[in-house]
């Protein structure tokens, strides 16, 4: 399953619901309603989905009680999460869903022991001390982190396939993530023989002069590594990429979809929807500490061919078959 087909149905349905949740303040006991706070990172005009799927989720739980959603969006811009997030538990929310390892950072310092469920993708959740285990968090955190020592080997794969004498590689990395995923490709590169620049993106600006680098030097492709700031400026990388001319892989497949070369990682929807399955849970009585951390549920490989016959690049057959999206 991918990102446009069933979730996005179900988004849209269940939009109505959201809004009708929303609207109500009290439950006939008199009582307020739970809240769950979310902050969103991308462009406003797709932050009603994103709430629309966590709702959705919440009702998969079993979770029957009364539900208002306190959603603010930065807009894409990152140095607006710390006032978004103090104005969301300003809010009293009784769970809070931090999407990205910004998100989450930022939510631990103001949370005050309310309940968190993160979607971070970037983060060993263990390592980075966001839990005591995969199988029991022991505090007031938990949620969908991605194994990414096993998984960021896979984007310097498929280029090698399409690229077979790929020898050196952009590694586009946004600080605010962390060093796990750019130390492990850095590390698997070494092994593959394949050199590494490491460009710094601190902003969405900075894509601009990142990619124009890359191409100057010469390298042969470049692997965007995920942060949430990637997400937000989707079309304008692949519009990047187009115009260097650089083979381009990251996890989003909305990458793939508006002009990248390829895509591959866990649906985004996917694991909005999950992160509300588990804010459910929490609502419904189960402590964080023993509510255990989960991996990504779904996966997609997505490739353009129309972007590969422009870059001159034959996708085998063999990636081909593997693929769950070919955008021709």
């Amino acid at each position: 399953m991918d990102d446009r087909g069933g979730l996005k149905r179900r988004a849209l349905a269940a939009a109505a619901i959201a809004a009708a949740l929303a609207s109500r303040v009290a439950t006939a006991q008199g009582r307020r309603p739970a809240r769950i706070g979310y902050a969103y990172v991308g462009p406003p005009e797709l932050a009603d989905a994103r709430s629309a799927l966590i709702l959705e989720g919440l009702r998969a739980s079993g979770y029957q009680g009364e539900v208002e959603t306190i959603l603010r969006s930065t807009g894409g811009d990152p140095a607006r999460l710390p006032p978004v997030v103090a104005d969301i538990f300003a809010q009293k929310v009784s769970v809070f869903i931090a999407a990205g390892p910004a998100a989450l950072r930022t939510a631990r310092q103001a949370a005050n022991g309310t309940p968190i469920v993160a979607y971070d993708f970037e983060s060993d959740p263990v390592a980075d001390g966001f839990v005591q285990s995969v199988a029991r968090p022991g505090g007031t955190l938990t949620g969908i982190f991605l194994d990414v020592q096993g998984f960021v080997g896979k984007w310097l794969e498929f280029l090698r396939e399409c690229l077979p004498s790929l020898s050196r590689v952009a590694l586009v990395w946004d600080p605010a993530s962390g060093r796990l995923q750019v130390e492990a490709l850095t590390r698997i590169a070494r092994d593959l023989g394949i050199a590494t620049d490491i460009l710094e993106v601190r902003a969405r600006p900075d894509y601009d002069a990142a990619f124009a680098k890359a191409a100057e030097a010469g390298v042969g492709a470049a692997i965007l590594l995920s942060t949430p700031m990637v997400f937000a400026a989707i079309r304008d990388l692949a519009a990047l990429s187009l115009k260097h001319r650089l083979p381009t892989i990251t996890m989003f497949a909305e990458f793939a979809r508006n002009g990248g070369l390829m895509a591959y990682g866990p649906s985004v929807l996917g694991a909005t929807r999950q992160a509300g399955v588990m804010a459910g849970r929490i609502l419904s009585g189960q402590s964080p500490a023993t509510l255990p951390v989960e991996q990504p549920s779904i996966y997609n490989l997505a490739i353009n061919l129309g972007t590969a016959a422009r870059f001159g690049v034959t996708v085998p057959p063999t990636l081909l078959a593997r693929a769950d999206d070919v955008i021709e």
